[in-house]
C-alpha cells in the first residue's frame, strides 16, 4: 500500500508467526534485507527509507479503538527492523486496509471513522476515510506533494501525540544546548510528539534549508554530522544509553531535521515554492538519508515545536503570520486545567513541495502538552495477494 509519501507491505497480524524472532526473519526476507548492494532486488522493499517498511494490523482489544497498528522500519543493508516509532505517512493507509480486510464496518457511502491504536507509541489516531459502495474511495482531486497522482483525501487526527512520560520536550526545555564532539555546542530543540525528533537551524550547519535531497545525500561528511548530532541527542532524550547504541539499535528514531526561514526554491518536481506560501523550510533525515519529502511524524513534531516560543522551529518560522502559532500566548484555562493556545497551522516547505499541519498545544504546570495534531494524506492499495519467501 501507499500511504502518504511512503510505501510498505501490510500484513494481518494473524497471518504472521507468533514467535517474534521467526516473524522478524520472515519480514526481513520478504522485504529483501539485508542487501549489501542496497537495492532490495530480491524482495518487496523499494531500496529507500520511504519504501522499506512493514505494517502489521489486527483487531484491537481496546474498547476505544477498532484496530491495532504496529510499524516497522526495515533497514536495507543490515538485518534490523526498528520498531521504536511510527510512520505518519503510512498511517493514512491503515484505515483503508482495515476496511478492505473487513476489520472495520464502513457505511455504504460517506466517511468511515477508523479508530487506530498505534502500538509502537501507545497513542490513538483517528482516520476519516471516504468510502463508496462500502469500499475505500481512492480516486479524488486531493494533491499531495511528493505523490504523482491525485487521490481521495484522508483526514488524520493524532490524539495526545506527545510522550506520556516526558511531555512534548523530554528534557523539559524548548531549547537545549548540547555539546557534540567535533561540532561544539549546538542549539537544538528535542521534541517528542509523533516520533522523537531533533531540530537544528540549517544555518548552524552552513545550510539554508532549501537544498534538495540529492545534494545533501551526496555529501557523506554532512550525513555523518547528522548522525553524530542525532545519536548524541538520543542520549539526551533518554532514548539510548550511548550514541553508539542509538546508531546501532534505533536508526529510525529520533529523526533529525534542519529548519530555516521561509525562502523561495524549486522542488524536486521543478515546481516553484514561493516564500510567501510557507512558514518555514525543513529537510528531514530518515534512516540515514535525507527524505524525499517530509515524514508524517516529523511534520507532527514540527507543528508542535512551531507553536511553542523559543524553539529552533518557532525561531525559524514566519513571525506574525496568521498561521504561525509560536507568537500566540495561552489565552484560557480549560476544564482539563490546561492553558491552551489557539490551534496553529504550520505550512512546511519540504523538498517535494509544501504541506500544512495543525497542532493544538497547551501548558499544564509549566509543561507543554499536545491535545491533537491534524493533517491530510491519501492512500491506496497497490496490490494484494501472496508474497513468497524461501524457506
Amino acid at each position: 500500500m501507499r500511504g502518504g509519501t511512503s510505501k510498505g507491505v501490510f500484513f494481518l497480524e494473524r497471518d504472521l508467526p507468533e514467535d517474534w524472532a521467526e516473524r522478524e526473519a520472515l519480514l526481513l526476507r520478504i522485504l529483501g534485507s539485508p542487501d549489501p548492494y542496497g537495492t532490495q532486488i530480491d524482495g518487496m522493499g523499494g531500496a529507500s527509507s520511504s519504501t522499506s517498511k512493514v505494517a502489521i494490523i489486527g483487531e484491537s482489544f481496546r474498547d476505544d479503538c477498532d484496530v491495532d497498528y504496529l510499524f516497522g522500519a526495515v533497514a536495507i543493508d543490515r538485518p534490523l527492523i526498528d520498531w521504536s516509532g511510527n510512520c505518519g505517512n503510512l498511517t493514512a493507509a491503515v484505515g483503508p486496509f482495515a476496511i478492505a480486510k473487513g476489520l472495520v464496518r464502513a457505511p455504504r457511502e460517506g466517511v468511515a471513522v477508523v479508530r487506530i491504536w498505534q502500538a509502537n507509541l501507545g497513542a490513538k489516531i483517528i482516520a476519516r476515510v471516504p468510502v463508496r459502495e462500502g469500499a475505500p474511495l481512492e480516486a479524488g482531486d486531493f494533491i499531495l506533494d511528493g505523490v504523482a497522482f491525485p487521490s481521495a483525501e484522508i483526514g488524520l487526527e493524532f490524539i495526545d501525540p506527545a510522550d506520556a512520560s516526558g511531555g512534548a520536550f523530554p528534557t523539559g526545555k524548548p531549547l537545549d544546548r548540547l555539546e557534540v564532539p567535533g561540532l561544539g555546542r549546538l542549539e537544538l530543540s528535542l521534541v517528542s510528539a509523533g516520533n522523537p525528533a531533533v531540530f537544528i537551524d540549517a544555518a548552524a550547519l552552513g545550510l539554508s534549508g532549501t537544498e534538495l535531497p540529492a545534494e545533501l545525500n551526496a555529501d557523506s561528511k554532512l550525513l555523518t554530522r547528522f548522525e553524530v548530532i542525532r545519536s548524541h541527542a538520543a542520549v539526551a532524550m533518554g532514548l539510548a544509553a550511548t550514541p553508539e547504541e542509538a546508531t546501532r539499535d534505533r536508526p529510525a528514531t529520533p529523526k533529525i531535521a534542519i529548519v530555516g526561514p521561509p525562502a523561495t526554491y524549486r522542488s524536486t518536481a521543478g515546481k516553484t515554492i514561493e516564500a510567501a506560501s510557507i512558514d518555514l523550510v525543513a529537510r528531514i533525515v530518515s534512516m540515514g538519508r535525507v527524505h524525499h519529502a517530509m515524514t508524517g511524524t516529523g511534520s507532527i513534531a514540527l507543528a508542535v515545536a512551531a507553536a511553542v516560543p523559543g524553539t529552533t522551529v518557532s525561531r525559524a518560522a514566519r513571525r506574525g503570520s496568521a498561521t504561525q502559532g509560536a507568537s500566540v500566548e495561552p489565552v484560557a484555562i480549560g476544564e482539563d486545567g490546561l492553558a491552551a493556545s489557539e490551534p496553529s497551522l504550520l505550512r512546511i516547505g519540504h523538498a517535494a513541495g509544501s504541506m500544512a499541519v495543525g497542532a493544538e498545544v497547551g501548558q499544564s504546570g509549566g509543561e507543554w502538552t499536545v491535545r491533537k495534531v491534524t493533517m491530510s494524506r491519501s492512500a491506496r492499495i497497490l496490490m494484494s495477494g501472496f508474497v513468497h519467501a524461501p524457506r
